[in-house]
């Protein structure tokens, strides 16, 4: 099973802003994305609240990890302070060591799984380094590897240069010089 951030980053890039597509389109995506990630068991079953919820907690972690970028502290995003309320964890002590674990089983537990893969990502210090593409039409979550954390773009390839390529083009327009095709 892949650490709490590669998950986290891996949930939300379920959705894909640039082609609107979406993985977890309907119940029954649901139930196999958390399935195959050994989250809920087999005869787990999703239903259109478990989307609901679904959606809501990945768009409110899609927000939370863009505002990683600046750095410092910020209030919880609205659709991620619903979402974590309506997935119950409970702490448990194992071997001495505190954790949370979900208080509900079936697609519900594998929901809370993901919740609390957010509190792991703090503890083992990857959430300041999970990041959502800087570039609006993108947005796709990352893992910022970069040695002072200041990774703004999935791609410096793709998106990178096409930030860099609009701000290049304001610049020379503010200035009244035109830009080269």
């Amino acid at each position: 099973m892949a650490g709490p951030a590669e998950l986290l980053r891996d949930f939300v890039n379920t959705y894909d802003v640039e082609s609107d597509a979406d993985e977890l389109a309907s119940p029954a995506e649901l139930s196999v994305w958390l399935r195959e990630r050994g989250l809920t068991g087999d005869g787990d079953r999703a239903f259109d609240d478990d989307l609901a919820l679904a959606a809501r907690l990945r768009e409110g972690l899609r927000l939370a990890l863009l505002r990683n970028h600046d750095g410092g502290p910020y209030e919880t995003p609205e659709d991620l302070g619903v979402a974590l309320a309506a997935l119950p964890v409970r702490v448990t002590l194992t071997g001495g060591v505190p954790g949370l674990e979900p208080a509900a089983s079936g697609v519900a537990g594998g929901l809370a799984r993901i919740a609390a893969a957010i509190s792991v990502a703090h503890t083992d210090g990857t959430w300041p380094r999970l990041k959502v593409c800087a570039e609006s039409t993108c947005q796709w979550a990352f893992i910022d590897s970069s040695k002072n954390r200041s990774r703004s773009w999935c791609s410096m390839r793709v998106c990178g240069n096409r930030t860099k390529t609009r701000a290049y083009r304001a610049r020379r327009q503010a200035e009244g010089t035109p830009s080269p095709s």
